[in-house]
């Protein structure tokens, strides 16, 4: 291979940049040129495919920082239609005319399908990132274990698995699973942990922190959310914040037990702090930021979210007099409240970790389209005797045998219920990630580079500035 392309795609992660760099750095070494697309697959629907050299005689350009976060070649939600036979033609076509002898995908599960739909045209390899941690397997078989209640109907009510089990959509439709049996290993898992997690824990646990001080100060009841759609992972990993309850969407949330353990909390420290995923789901497996809502100016229903439902049981479980009575708060609406960390959870600079592991999996990335892999994900392996280290797997290994990638959950091993807090199975995941997460690079930067007296008065520069000088397009190559 002389030119290999590779592009950023979905949702925002720290450590884009670094996979990117990785996999210049990698073929600057082995002789090969890299060209970028702009905006993921959304280059590759463009006629003229705008897209960036980024590594002119084998040298990597300056705008191309490992530090920085978010990507200098911009990211979209497009994707290609594995149905779509023209879009795929093409855009095969475009990738030939550019020379393009194999391609690199940083993403997730929706960048894979995307990925796998050009995997018969060209050699084509993931490098997963993602902030949700949940592109992977708990173990090998674990595609095996979903079973298909039938088609889903948009507003549709999802079935009843009568085994007691959550019912998820999927590519339109409903999902179950049977559980295997047996005994969790943590060195079964495939793909242990993606680029991107580590630096979100960081700033949920930070988060978390902050919060904890105001509760403590005015005696309420804080209740943090974060992000992971149906996967606890960030919420898990934001334990590190030591909030004093952990609410995770793998399992059913027990009312009672919350409202008990928050009172006993509460008697004792006069403050609580509650972590939660935005996925939560009730004791009937529906979501519970879907039962609380509200209308807008326009009368369109608004859904209130995770924290905000959470929030609504607890203040009307407690009720006023439980927070006047102790003269704590003139109400029990005054003494809950919430704080989504939100979008942070997905910029800035990343931590050590997603650095190095990133720059990893791109250099990975590179080697495995050399080596002739077609369809292949570079993943980041633990085991007790080797540590993380890389590894392989193919694409397919992902699916379900319908063909579809179902997100990988929290292995229910890792969460005690009854406490509300991770299981030690739970906290022996984390310890390899978050162990040395953080590098000594990144408490300097935060000492000499927020309160640089220049930020005061020079103007923010974006590096899409300097990348817009380097597009070509098809027509002009």
């Amino acid at each position: 291979m002389r030119r290999i392309g590779i592009l950023t795609a979905g949702g925002d992660t720290p450590a884009l940049n670094a996979t990117v760099y990785g996999a210049v750095t990698r073929a600057n070494q082995r002789k090969v040129e890299v060209v970028g697309f702009i905006k993921g697959f959304s280059s590759l629907f463009n006629p003229r495919v705008p897209h960036v050299v980024l590594n002119p005689l084998y040298s990597t350009i300056p705008e191309l920082d490992p530090c920085y976060g978010g990507t200098v070649l911009g990211a979209s939600r497009d994707y290609v239609d594995a149905g779509d036979k023209n879009a795929i033609g093409l855009i095969a076509d475009r990738l030939k005319r550019l020379q393009i002898d194999g391609l690199i995908c940083v993403g997730g599960d929706g960048t894979l399908n995307a990925m796998q739909a050009l995997s018969e045209n060209l050699p084509t390899v993931l490098a997963p990132k993602t902030i949700d941690n949940d592109l992977g397997l708990n173990y090998p078989a674990e595609p095996d274990e979903y079973v298909r209640f039938g088609e889903a109907t948009p507003g549709g009510t999802p079935p009843i698995d009568p085994s007691g089990g959550a019912v998820v959509e999927n590519g339109g439709y409903w999902y179950g699973r049977r559980q295997r049996g047996g005994r969790f290993d943590l060195d079964q898992m495939v793909n242990y942990v993606t680029p991107g997690y580590a630096t979100s824990v960081y700033v949920a646990a930070t988060g978390v922190q902050r919060v904890r001080t105001t509760a403590e100060s005015h005696r309420r009841i804080a209740i943090v959310e974060c992000m992971g759609r149906h996967s606890g992972y960030i919420a898990m990993g934001a334990m590190y914040g030591q909030p004093d309850l952990l609410i995770v969407p793998e399992h059913r949330l027990n009312v009672d037990r919350l409202v008990e353990r928050v009172t006993q909390i509460y008697d004792l420290q006069k403050h609580v702090v509650i972590v939660c995923g935005e996925g939560i789901i009730d004791h009937e497996g529906q979501e519970l930021g879907a039962e609380y809502a509200s209308h807008d100016p326009a009368g369109n229903v608004v859904l209130s979210g995770a924290s905000e439902a959470l929030r609504a049981i607890l203040i009307e479980r407690l009720g006023d007099t439980y927070f006047t009575s102790k003269r704590r708060n003139e109400s029990a609406r005054a003494a809950v409240f919430t704080r989504k960390i939100g979008h942070i959870q997905r910029g800035g600079r990343p931590v050590l970790f997603d650095r190095y592991h990133a720059t990893m999996l791109g250099g990975h990335s590179v080697d495995l389209l050399l080596e002739g892999q077609m369809n292949a994900v570079a993943v980041l392996q633990y085991t007790r005797g080797k540590g993380l280290h890389l590894g392989q797997v193919f694409a397919n290994d992902f699916r379900d045998r319908w063909g579809h990638i179902h997100a990988r959950l929290m292995h229910p091993s890792f969460y005690d219920p009854e406490a509300m807090r991770p299981s030690q199975v739970g906290v022996d995941y984390l310890l390899p990630i978050f162990t040395n997460a953080l590098g000594a690079d990144d408490v300097e930067v935060l000492r000499t580079d927020l309160f640089d007296s220049n930020h005061l008065t020079v103007p923010y520069h974006s590096v899409n500035t300097d990348i817009n000088k380097r597009i070509r397009t098809l027509s002009e190559f």
